[in-house]
């Protein structure tokens, strides 16, 4: 699975870059999922429907399927922040996550900048950023070597979301730390396999 963040400050432009890349990538034969951070309360669930009425009534977890679709409501018990680690061990395995937000994320990514925000760019701290998109490269703020991405092409962002597909392959932390653990055996899958003197 190939992961890649887009950040930037808000009104940049991440949502329509993403919303753009989703059916190029597509076209290309990619199945592609999306993770989005929300800095702000959200519902998805429509008030007086069954599944709003169980979680109302303090389900931890409700999950919705049908024939088309499948949605998993989950109630937080306490306040928290989930990390995008977290958000990605949720996924099926697909060829493409994009992820928006998570800005200080230790995943690679494309910051989305533009002048008029009047906002400092974060391409020249952030040892996870890969690219930028911009709509106009001669007010970047800060020179850089990296890969300029023009913000009204998405084909080209597209092109080389591809071009460069290999880096992006994702390794979850969770399955390194699993790894780690005393007694596992070389090839053994997360959560399946037998712990050496298990039975």
């Amino acid at each position: 699975m190939k992961v890649i963040g887009f950040c930037g400050a808000s009104g940049a432009g991440k949502t329509s870059l993403v919303e753009q890349l989703i059916p190029r990538l597509k076209a290309a034969g990619q199945r592609v999922s999306v993770v989005k951070h929300a800095h702000h309360p959200f519902d998805i669930d429509q008030r007086g429907k069954d599944s709003w009425r169980h979680r109302q009534a303090g389900a931890f977890e409700v999950v919705v399927a049908s024939s088309r679709r499948l949605a998993k409501l989950r109630e937080y018990e306490v306040q928290a922040e989930p990390t995008v680690h977290q958000l990605l061990a949720e996924l099926v395995e697909v060829d493409w996550v994009l992820v928006e937000g998570f800005k200080g994320a230790d995943i690679l990514k494309v910051e989305v900048w533009r002048q008029p925000l009047g906002r400092g760019a974060l391409y020249a701290d952030d040892p996870f950023i890969v690219a930028v998109a911009t709509d106009d490269p001669t007010r970047l703020p800060t020179a850089t070597a990296l890969p300029v991405l023009d913000l009204a092409d998405p084909d080209g962002v597209a092109e080389f979301l591809l071009r460069t597909a290999d880096r992006y392959e994702y390794r979850s932390p969770f399955d390194e730390a699993w790894a780690a653990q005393p007694g596992r055996r070389p090839g053994d899958a997360a959560g399946g396999g037998v712990a050496v003197g298990e039975g």
